[in-house]
């Protein structure tokens, strides 16, 4: 009997242990969307709009689970990343097309970063003109010389600040039959400005550095066609979390800022993390802001040269050297430069934070067509490709995001014009 029930206990433990050992590329590819440029348009949505939204953000956070888990099983299924399943099943021009989107909104992110750690450290009283020149130099060489793993792991940490938020928000003591009825209900404004600040939120929400990830993650961590029911779980569950996170930070923000108008500043990001953090919320906000700024600047444009090594066929690893991987390393370096260089101009950084999510969420539609129609083709996925309803809802999915980009777009260069 004893033996039985060890026996019993034994292989129970063996089937956690599975289960942790999956665990992990859905939850981390969700939650890197709660980096600078993510909490600062959270922010920004609760500052200027309060409660309203939330309804978007839970039509985001739908779309969000159904992207993520297309990506995930196109890894688990065909055994590779996003960049060599467009390689091999769209043409030539189809292909650079969607690489040179791809390049454009994860540089547009690593400017963002680099504004994040900006206004992190402005918090503290430093420059932008030297917290962003030493960033930049610190995030090349960990990466460069290999020891980036273990700064990640202190990167993370940092950022488990943001963690506070959902703490925060209770402790505001917002109104929550207010809160529900914003979630449930939209309560939405025609205004150039919301709609411009909805596409934001889609842009940091729906990020392809994500499905790029996840996708390339999966297969990486020997999962395939018999673990992806594990998988699925850890892609729906950690994208529902990550996003509860970000309502979370509407709810605290637009409850702390009662004056509604356009976020001037991090410390007023700050202000929603007082009722846990008292007089350090500052500090708190600008740790948490401090170490995800850091984690995405070099998670960013290390997707970006594995993305394009991989189309390209070309080597990619952070163990090689410049002379054994001159177009991942090269790629990498060049973004590193760039980035900084431009988040160094004169700037609102808050404003420059939210601008890059909605350059990312114009482009984004783009890129979540070659996913979908990925994850049509039976000749890839065979019984796993899309079945027809998941197929209709996805299509709608990316139509409305592709909607709204294009109207934004349009508002913008008629803005110009």
């Amino acid at each position: 009997m004893t033996r039985a029930i060890f026996e019993k206990l034994k292989g129970t433990r063996s089937k956690f242990l599975i289960g942790i050992a999956l665990l992990g590329p859905g939850l981390i590819a969700a939650n890197a969307g709660n980096d600078a440029g993510g909490v600062a348009t959270y922010a920004s949505a609760g500052a200027q709009f309060g409660y309203r939204t939330l309804f978007i953000m839970v039509l985001v956070t739908i779309a969000l689970v159904i992207v993520q888990e297309m990506s995930a099983r196109l890894g688990a299924y065909s055994g590779e990343g996003l960049g060599s399943l467009i390689r091999e099943h769209f043409s030539i021009r189809f292909t650079t097309l969607a690489i040179i989107a791809f390049i454009i909104a994860n540089g547009g992110l690593v400017v963002s970063e680099f504004a994040g750690i900006a206004a992190a450290l402005q918090l503290f009283h430093i420059s932008r003109y030297v917290s962003v020149p030493i960033a930049a130099f610190l995030v090349w060489a960990l990466v460069v010389f290999s020891s980036y793993r273990r700064a990640e792991r202190l990167f993370l940490v940092l950022s488990l600040a943001f963690l506070t938020y959902p703490v925060a928000a209770i402790l505001a003591h917002p109104h929550w039959g207010v809160v529900s009825s914003n979630l449930l209900l939209p309560h939405l404004l025609t205004s150039k400005s919301f709609l411009f600040l909805s596409v934001a939120l889609i842009g940091t929400t729906i990020t392809p550095y994500m499905q790029f990830y996840i996708a390339a993650a999966v297969p990486d961590k020997g999962i395939g066609p018999n673990e992806y029911k594990r998988e699925r779980i850890d892609t729906i569950v950690g994208t529902v979390f990550a996003n509860i996170i970000s309502i979370f930070i509407i709810i605290a923000t637009a409850a702390a800022i009662t004056h509604r108008a356009p976020l001037a500043s991090a410390s007023q990001a700050a202000l929603a993390l007082k009722p846990v953090a008292g007089s350090l919320a500052t500090e708190l906000f600008g740790i948490g802001l401090l170490g995800a700024s850091a984690l995405a600047a070099a998670v960013v444009p290390l997707s970006t040269a594995y993305a394009v090594s991989e189309t390209m066929g070309s080597e990619r690893s952070v163990s090689k050297k410049f002379s054994e991987a001159p177009i991942f390393l090269g790629l990498f370096t060049v973004q590193i430069v760039v980035g900084a260089t431009i988040a160094l101009i004169p700037s609102n950084l808050i404003s420059t934070l939210v601008n890059a999510q909605v350059l990312n969420g114009i482009i984004t539609p783009l890129l979540l067509m070659y996913i979908l129609v990925l994850a049509n083709k039976k000749s890839l996925l065979g019984k796993a490709a899309n079945g027809p309803i998941f197929r209709a809802v996805a299509t709608v999915c990316v139509a409305i995001v592709g909607v709204l980009s294009v109207v934004v777009l349009y508002q913008t260069v008629a803005g110009w014009v």
